[in-house]
């Protein structure tokens, strides 16, 4: 028998702190929903609140693939780097790991030059829920020995990241091209 959630003031004002954090993050209404023990309509009130609109709608980003492609698997490995170590050493677990691994994600991201975070924090909780099921895992890259997102059933014994060998067209968005005119006509 499930015991009952006893309400508290306390507990009540964690759950709302915690659903701030992941408005202010960008969260999409339905990980909130899972996450915190609010109701659907203290959530959108909130939500309101807090943004000024209300949250998006529509499917949420369910594709493990994603995860796959050059500049997201970088991004996605650094941040799985991140909550694992934090789960492992730091003692932190549940959204609060999601929440802090996404901040020290965010961190190091913004401190690399003309870099924008690739990882939002609805698909960083949804490639947790990824690993958990046995969908995904890190694997180990042979040249480097750095871990990175991998799918689970993939073969990994001779695995070489995009760090290592990135792909041909790599870095050759057009937001790189337009940086690099700017920087010349700024010359």
């Amino acid at each position: 028998m499930d015991t009952p959630v006893v309400k508290t003031v306390a507990g009540e004002a964690n759950q709302v702190k915690i659903a701030i954090d992941l408005i202010e993050m960008g969260a999409r209404l339905q990980l909130l929903q899972e996450e915190t023990s609010l109701s659907r309509e203290r959530l959108l009130r909130l939500y309101k609140e807090i943004k000024g609109e209300s949250p998006s709608k529509g499917m949420l980003p369910y594709s493990t693939d994603w995860f796959m492609s050059w500049q997201p698997n970088i991004h996605s490995s650094m941040f799985m780097d991140i909550y694992r170590f934090l789960i492992k050493y730091a003692g932190i677990g549940g959204v609060q790991a999601l929440i802090t691994a996404y901040r020290l994600y965010l961190d190091q991201v913004r401190g690399i030059e003309d870099t924008e975070p690739s990882l939002s924090i609805t698909r960083a909780w949804f490639l947790i829920r990824f690993f958990k099921a046995g969908m995904m895992q890190l694997a180990p890259c042979k040249t480097c020995g750095g871990y990175f997102v991998t799918h689970a059933n993939d073969l990994h014994d001779n695995y070489v990241c995009g760090i290592c060998h990135p792909p041909a067209r790599a870095g050759k968005t057009r937001a790189a091209k337009q940086a690099l005119i700017a920087a010349a006509q700024a010359a």
